[in-house]
Order: structure tokens, then sequence, then C-alpha cells
């Protein structure tokens, strides 16, 4: 396992190096290791000394504790991406938990002498570490620890009327269905401001506001001012003075009280740019920015995430823009981008002004609570990715394993593909049901059809040149970007000169599939701006590695790709077949046994060239699949890669390995 991950590919994914130069990535390639974790093995026990920083590559770890009693009192379920041991080697101090392998688990390690030596080379990454530390540390004199480590969520724009406290209350309300985490929501304004918060949840009569510039009453506990209700989210209203410096430090000294009991702190914050406001943002994990598509407004976005990196050094990967469209513009996405100079996280479709504030629960269907949901997972750490493989007809299998998912609705996040792979994830992608999907095969039971999109050529790179292959992609996908697809879509394609993936997400849709679908030797190569691509399923036949890279923590991958002992009892079928055949030559003489070996063993150039790619895909889809969670295998035993006419029941094989595997998939998605 650990000769297929490398370190670069760990470092790139991790969102503790993510904002690191090379050379500083290459500081830490050199100062750490990565080491091998069985089921059930303790990595450390709670009063041991310190000794590593531990970073999961693949696998979950289990932190626990015990309380006064001695029972053993679970933290947190740490996975891919999440790092631990850290309090107890910057402060020195034995180890608070306990952490303990819940699988096989492959984790990247970097003992206390590099890593002290590591923070003194790169002082941003001790920057972001005391956020980490301030976070985990526990307030001893309070009462035990319950919550691991919290998350402070800001919620920000630099006007008002942007739809910034209805996205935080639905974000709120999000996090608590997907992640079961306690949240609590805290609704801040300036003195001369009203809160709206207590109208959308419902509550009536009076409340308690605490005011964080009133010091007369000296010490006041937090607890007196928490609000529970209805939905299963507390909330607590703060009112401050923009002139009064203390106010900043009551508030972030009530931050300490709160993370011994929250998961997510979410905070309301006033669009106002006074100090108090840009203080309180620097002292949050992360930032979600809300912001018009008109001009100016995303002009003035971009001066503010300006003013947060360069005034108070915060990473921009923590800075999360969030488009949303109450208002026309007649900027496309592009040039919104362009515009704002930084990457959007996030679009929020325009909702009517009928509309319930409380969309999430009251309109789960509605595509402003299918965003809101995708925030939600990607926030906590729940993103669920489907990696499409290769597989030409095999990749028909593709379209029963969506018609699961979309029976069952089970939530996915980002789809990745390559080949047909990717054909199938982007119509899925672009709006089509699998049924829909499904109906555009039948237009290959005609095997006379399939060759009305081959154009032949001189073979100087390919013996088929494309171009009816483009008519017809451009049929389904017409000027289609990766703008307008529904949920996030990665197509896979390979660079012939600089030998590595290119991974598609922007820019036209045909263009990504043409490359990812021109299989070397029969396609010519696509040539895309400098490069010359062809099909991405000759590095990635299973993309689980995107996936991976952006970040996904539960990936499904469906390989339709044979494998080796998939070939051998095709091989053995076919001699069985052969055997009986020889056996009825006896009793029939008039039976050909010559044409019928020709036609079994019939080879033509594209057998010969897919069979040696097919071979070679095995060996690369059975690595990658390390990267997977679930990985459905469906049954195409007995079927050609050719026989696209066959589609309905190359889909009803993968309706069947989904179905076999539902309560896998779900305790996955629910975990």
């Amino acid at each position: 396992m650990t000769d297929f991950i490398s370190k670069d590919l760990i470092l790139d994914d991790f969102p503790l190096f993510a904002d690191l130069s090379k050379e500083e990535r290459n500081i830490i390639k050199e100062n750490s290791k990565i080491v091998e974790y069985k089921k059930g093995q303790i990595i450390y026990y709670e009063g041991s000394p310190p000794s590593c920083i531990y970073c999961i590559v693949l696998g979950r770890v289990l932190i626990f504790t015990h309380n006064t009693q001695g029972e053993e009192v679970i933290l947190e379920y740490l996975h891919r991406g999440k790092y631990f041991g850290i309090i107890s080697l910057l402060t020195g101090e034995p180890h608070s938990v306990t952490s303990k392998a819940l699988n096989d688990c492959t984790i990247l390690t970097i003992d206390k002498d590099n890593f002290l030596q590591i923070l003194k080379k790169i002082p941003k990454l001790a920057i972001d570490l005391s956020q980490t530390l301030s976070r985990r540390l526990k307030n001893k004199d309070i009462h035990q620890k319950t919550v691991f480590e919290s998350m402070v969520i800001s919620v920000f724009s630099s006007y008002s009327q942007a739809g910034k406290t209805v996205y935080a209350l639905n974000l709120a309300l999000g996090l608590h269905k997907e992640a079961h985490r306690p949240l609590i929501i805290l609704d801040v304004c300036s003195k001369d401001q009203t809160h709206s918060l207590p109208q959308k949840l419902g509550i009536t009569g009076g409340y308690r506001i605490f005011d964080l510039s009133d010091l007369s009453e000296g010490y006041i506990s937090i607890k007196d001012f928490i609000i529970k209700n209805k939905f299963g989210i507390d909330v607590a209203f703060f009112t401050y003075n923009p002139e009064d410096e203390a106010s900043v430090k009551r508030l972030v000294g009530i931050f300490t009280h709160l993370i011994n009991d929250y998961y997510y702190i979410i905070l309301d914050l006033p669009s106002s740019m006074d100090q108090f406001v840009l203080q309180i943002l620097n002292q949050s994990d992360f930032i979600h920015v809300l912001t018009s598509p008109e001009n100016v407004d995303l002009k003035r976005t971009h001066h503010l995430i300006e003013r947060l990196k360069n005034d108070f050094l915060f990473q921009e990967s923590k800075i999360k823009v969030i488009i949303n469209e109450y208002k026309l513009s007649k900027l496309s996405h592009l040039q919104q981008v362009e515009t704002l100079g930084y990457n959007v996280f996030a679009t929020l479709p325009k909702i009517e002004f009928t509309s319930h504030d409380r969309l999430i629960l009251d309109e789960p269907d509605c595509e402003y609570s299918r965003v809101i949901k995708r925030i939600s997972r990607k926030a906590s750490d729940n993103l669920v990715g489907l990696a499409l493989g290769v597989g030409v007809a095999y990749g028909f299998c593709h379209i029963g394993v969506l018609k699961v998912i979309e029976e069952e609705k089970i939530p996915i996040d980002v789809i990745s593909g390559s080949s047909m792979g990717a054909i199938i994830a982007s119509l899925w992608a672009t709006g089509r049901s699998a049924k829909e999907i499904l109906e555009i095969t039948s237009e290959f039971k005609d095997p006379r059809y399939v060759w009305s999109i081959i154009d032949l050529t001189l073979p100087f790179a390919g013996f088929i040149k494309g171009n009816k292959l483009y008519n017809f992609l451009k049929r389904y996908f017409g000027n289609k970007s990766f703008y307008d697809v529904r949920l996030p879509l990665k197509i896979v394609a390979s660079d012939i000169k600089k030998k590595e993936p290119m991974i598609f997400d922007k820019g036209l849709i045909v263009d990504a599939l043409m490359a990812s679908c021109s299989m070397p030797g029969v396609f010519r190569p696509f040539k895309f701006k400098e490069a010359v691509l062809f099909d991405g399923g000759v590095i990635h036949p299973l993309p689980t590695e995107p996936l991976f890279m952006m970040g996904v923590k539960k990936i499904i991958a469906v390989n339709v790709t044979p494998t080796r002992e998939d070939m051998i009892n095709e091989h053995q079928n076919l001699k069985e077949q052969i055997s009986a055949t020889y056996q009825a030559v006896k009793k029939r003489e008039w039976f050909n046994l010559k044409n019928y070996l020709k036609e079994k063993f019939k080879i033509n150039i594209l057998d010969t060239i897919f069979s040696s790619i097919e071979f070679m895909q095995s060996e690369l889809a059975q690595r990658e699949a390390q990267l997977a969670d679930i990985v459905l295998h469906p049954d195409t035993s007995g079927m050609h890669w050719m026989e696209l006419g066959r589609a309905k029941e190359f889909a009803e094989r993968g309706e069947k390995e989904a179905r076999e595997n539902l309560g896998k998939i779900w305790a996955l998605v629910n975990e």
C-alpha cells in the first residue's frame, strides 16, 4: 500500500500542508516517514510521553479518554486528512487521550525533533498549528472535555442584504443534520442593530443578550445565555461596541468555554469592516464570505480577501467565497471568477421571497438546500465521491449503479470519470437521470450505428480521426461547461508530452471527453491548447486519486475492468465451451468446427489494442482501488467490451452489484 501512495501525493492532499510551497513540502518529505498500523493497534496511550505528530493517510483512528469513574469516553473518529498528537508535541506534556487504529491504517509520522526543526524553517506552519492548539486544549477548570476538536466558522459579507443570516442559519441546520454533532450559532450585532435570528428560529418572548462591552457585572457564565430550540442547534445573542477593544478579548474568552462542548461554532457577524469584526474573523478557522455576482460586489470582496491575507496573514485556502445569485448579473461565471480573482467555493441559487428561512428543513429538495447540504458535508469532512472507471461497453454498468443511487437518494457530492466512465459521469452531472442515459445508449442497438460514428484515417497516430465522435458528444453536451453541472465533475485524460494525468474541471465538457476517450492506437490524440492528450484510463483507469486529492473522505469506486482472476475464469469458460463443442462434433458431422473456432478466436486490431490496455489497466485499477472505501465490481462474465448493443444487460449487472452492497454504502455515508 505504501508503495502506491507517495509522499508527494500525501503532502499535496493534506490540508495542513496545502498552502506550503514545493520547497517547504520537500522539507517535510525529508523529515517524515510512512507507518502502517493494524486494526485494533494502539498508536499511543493516555499518559504516555509525546513522540510524533501523526497524519492519517488511509484508515480511521479512534480518539478516546476515561472519565473519573474509569469509563471510556469516545471523543472523535478521525479519518483521512486529520492529524493528532500535536498538543503533547508542542506542550511537552503527556498525551491526554488514547488513540487506536479502527482498521488498517497508513499514517505519515514526523518525530518530535524533526518536527520542531520544521516549525523553525516554516514559521507559517507554526501559526496555523497555534490555532489547532487553541481548539484542542481543554480547560480542566470547567469540566470534562467531551469534544476532541472544535471548528469556528465565521459567516460574513462586506455589505448588507447579501443573504448572510439565512445562509448562516441553513449552514448550521445542515451541519447539525449531516454531522450529528453539537453545534452553536452566535448571532453578533453592534448595539445599533437588531438580531434577526430569533424570528427565523421561532424564538418568542424575552431572551437574554450578552453585552460584550459591559464589564460592570464581572464574570457572567455563557451558559446563562445559551438558548435551546426544537431544531437541535443552540444559539446565543451578542452585542458589542465598535469602539471597545475589550469586546474582542471577551468573545475570544467565551470561545475557550464553548470548544469543550461544541464541534461547530458558527458566527453570524455584522456586515461591517470595523476592527472588532476583522479581529474576530482572524480568530476563525474558516471564513465564508458571501457576495453577489455583480461587478462592484465582487471587487469589494476581492479587496476584503486581500486585506485578510496581507494584514492578518490568513490562509487563502481557509477563505471560502459563496456567490449568492439573489441578484441577476450580466457577467458569466468565468467573468465573475476573473473579477473576483479567487476561486468560488459554492454558488447559491436564487430563492423566492415566499420561501421559508429554514429551507434545508422546509424545502429539502430545492436546489438551495442541495448546495447547503454539499457545503455542510464538505465542512464536516463528510464529502461522498463517486469514481467511474473505464471499460467501453463494460462502462454501461455505471448506469445501473447510478439508478440505485437515485432511487435510494444516496448523496453524491463529486463525481469523476475516465473514458466511458467520464461520458456517463458527465451526462449524470449535467442533469440526465440513469433512465435517460440508458435511453441514449439505445442508439447502439444497431451495430451499423456504431460504425456511423467511426471515421477512419491513415493510422499515423491512430486510425480513427474522432470527428464523428466529437459531433456525437456535441449533440448531447452542446457548449456546456463545467460551470453548468449540478455537482463537481472531474474528467481524467493523459498528457503524452508530460507523461502525467490532466484533470479537467474547467472549460467545455466536450473537449474534456474527447481527450478522456481517445484510446491510444485507435483514436488520434486530442490536441488541447499546447497539450497532446489521450485516454485517461491509461494513467487512471479507476479515477479515485482526483477525489483523494480534493479531500474527499468517502470514496465509492465502480471498477468494471476485469481483474486477472476474471480474465482467467473467462478463459476457462471458453475452454469448457470448446470442449463441449468437440463432443457435439462427434454427434453432428455437419457441424463446422473450423468456422466455430475461427469465430471464437477471431482477433482484430481493436481486440489486440484493447486487450493489451485492459491487461495494464487491470493492475492499475486494483492499486487505485486502495484509495476507495467501497469498490463495486460488477460481474461482466460472458460479455464483451465491444457489445455496445447490450447496454441494458450491462446496466442490470451494475444495478445488481450496487444493491448487494447497499448496506455497506449506507454505512459509509452515515458514519
